[in-house]
Parts: C-alpha cells; structure tokens; sequence
C-alpha cells in the first residue's frame, strides 16, 4: 500500500503556484489556455506558471484576436510574481501551423511537459495542469509513452507502490480507468485480477483522499456485453471481475464495489447517480459516456502518483485551432480542480497527522478495542 503522506503535499499555501503546460502549439491548448487565464478570479486563486514560448503565445493571441495581457517571463518557477501570468520560456522558435500535426509541435509539447515536471519534482510549482499533446506526433527517443498517463507515471512515482490512474470527471461523475491506451484486440489479456485489485484500491483511495469521500461506493462495469450473460457472452465477470472486487473488499482498504453491470444499460439508466465512482474496464467504454455526458465540464485527473496533475478532457481540436471558437471551460474546470485536489490532499494527511491511540474499553466480560486510526471507529 503507497503511503502517500510522502509526497509534494504540504500546508496549502494562500495561493497555490499552477504550472501550466502549452501543449502542442498547433492545437486549441495555448487557445484555452490564454482564454482561461484572462478571467481576473483566476489570478485570485492561484499563481498561474505557463511553460511554452512568448512568440508561440503570441501568435495565438493575434489568430484569435483576444485582448493581450502581460506576461512575467522567469527562468523557472522559483521567483513567479503573484499578481500576474508567469512564462517560463522552454522553446523559442517553432513554426506554427493551425490545425495541422507536425513534429516539431511534437516536440515543443515535450519541452514545455519535461520542464514542468522537473519544476512540480523539485516544488518550484506546487500543482501540475497540461494542455492537450498529440500522442504521435510527440514520440521521440526522449517521449515514448502511449500518453500523459503513462508519461507521469515513469516521471513522477515516487515509490514501487505509486500506480497511475486516469480518473475523468466533473461535478456529476467520475470515471476510471482499468487499462487507458491500449489497443482493443489487448484488452481483454490486461484485465487480470490483479489488476482490477490494484485499480479498485487506487481508486478508493483517491475518491477518499483527493475527494474528501469517507466511504465511496465504486461502481464496476462489465468485460461483455451484458455481463457476460452467465457466460455465454465471455467469462471474464465471473472468473476475473467479481473475484476481484471480492479481494478488494477482504483487503485492508475494504473496497465498495458493485456489479459488475453492463456499460450500456449502466448510463442509459443513469445509474452512475447512485455512485460515487465508476471504473470502467477499458479507454473507450468509460470515456465514450463520459465526454457525452459531460459536454465541456469534465477533466482528466491523474490518480495514485504523490503529485496532483489535471487536464482538460478534450484533445487537440485541429479542426478548429485558430479560429477562436474553442472552449476555455475545461482548462478552466481542469485548473480550480488541481487547486481543490491539493487542499483536498492537506485536509485528509493533516486530519490524520497524529492519530490517537488504540483505546482498551472494558465492557464486562468483553475487550472492546476502539482503533481511533481508522475512519470508521471515528
């Protein structure tokens, strides 16, 4: 089990220093980006630090005509001012092209993401938010991860223990993840029993922790077409599933779980309302309802690893890069929820920071041990 009492968590601060990654320079993120830091409320929450370029900003700023504002350029995010935008400048020149991938956008995402995770490592920036990559085009000999996801999870764990967990959400869901950017045709291999263990804990864990949920109810969506159908449609419910969400709830997380039921009837009937997390076997079958779902609210939070990181839920847009109509909402969604992530964080460790005592009560013939470390004994 990961203690994550160990990590870049600390005593909140008043203004949490946000670092903020430009994506790649050909899509909509340095669009919302710029979008979203131009409402005023923004700099009263936090201290935002972008990672990119002033030119790549500003070629932007021109194709959208939004209002400029200044930007305070530091050499990392050690010294950023409090009372406006900081840029940390990682690249210099790249040549934008609105809508089209290219590598060197590709690489840009890359500079700008390792620039800023070196930054979250060493606490010059206390939360991490990414603007959206295109996975293909960022692959190189230093990036060769199928996603943000998997990238942070070599980067950013800080122990054996620590598993990445893609968790999107927004005020009326939450979704996660058993396998993320896996090709269909694997999928079925990588749900093991183990791995449903370690993603229901993780889960929980972070529903109770970053969520300030005392004792979620995590609902576990099927392999198969409904459910298996007793095995007629596959056995993977009953001989992997359910096996496993036995085992999370005999360990010393005691899991919730339920089901597990068949994805289609599970939202069509919006049973997700009487849950406080879903877990969904794999990419598409817990996003595909999620994103229609959550329109322009949602965002991607990275679950299980001692740093808090969020994006927005949306990817590139090529289609409209450029042309002003993006919405700012889920970079916007994508940032508060870092902030309420992190306090989240210091709430949970500082109300368990020095835990009393196990207490012997004598009731008559019986010891009755009250173990007042434990949530429900509290």
């Amino acid at each position: 089990m990961a203690n994550n009492n160990k990590d870049n968590v600390k005593d909140a601060p008043n203004k949490l220093r946000v670092g903020i990654t430009i994506g790649d320079t050909n899509g909509v993120g340095p669009e919302v980006l710029l979008k979203a830091l131009a409402a005023p409320e923004m700099w009263e929450l936090c201290t935002p630090v972008v990672y990119g370029s002033a030119k790549a900003l500003a070629y932007h700023r021109k194709a959208i005509e939004i209002q400029g504002y200044q930007l305070n350029i530091v050499k990392d995010g050690q010294q950023p001012r409090d009372t406006m935008a900081n840029l940390v400048e990682v690249f210099d020149e790249v040549k934008i092209t609105l809508g089209e991938p290219d590598k060197a956008a590709g690489h840009a995402a890359y500079l700008a993401l390792e620039a800023a995770v070196n930054d979250l490592k060493q606490g010059n920036i206390d939360v991490l938010v990414t603007a959206p990559i295109n996975k293909d085009n960022i692959q190189s000999d230093h990036f060769t991860f199928a996603g943000h996801t998997e990238y942070l999870q070599d980067r950013l764990a800080g122990s054996a223990d620590d598993r990445a967990l893609m968790i999107l959400f927004n005020d009326r869901l939450r979704v996660a993840l058993v396998t993320t950017h896996l090709p269909l045709s694997e999928v079925p291999a990588a749900i093991t029993v183990d791995a449903v263990v370690e993603k229901l804990r993780t889960f929980n864990r972070s529903l109770r922790r970053d969520f300030n949920i005392l004792r979620p109810r995590i609902a576990v969506l099927s392999l198969n077409p409904h459910a298996g159908e007793n095995g007629l449609l596959g056995n993977e419910e009953k001989e992997v599933i359910i096996p496993a969400m036995q085992q999370a709830l005999d360990s010393d997380d005691k899991v919730l779980a339920f089901g597990p039921f068949p994805a289609d009837g599970f939202f069509g009937s919006e049973q997700y309302r009487h849950f406080d997390g879903v877990l969904a076997m794999y990419h598409d079958q817990g996003l595909t309802a999620f994103k229609a779902l959550a329109q322009d609210d949602g965002v991607n939070f990275t679950a299980g690893l001692p740093f808090v990181r969020t994006s927005p839920d949306h990817g590139t847009g090529y289609d409209i890069a450029g042309k002003g109509v993006a919405n700012e909402n889920s970079m916007r969604q994508a940032i508060y929820a870092a902030i309420d992530i992190y306090r989240n964080r210091c709430r949970f460790d500082e109300a368990r920071r020095n835990p009393l005592k196990k207490l012997y009560v004598d009731r008559g013939k019986d010891n009755v041990v009250l173990d007042l470390t434990k949530d429900e004994d509290l």
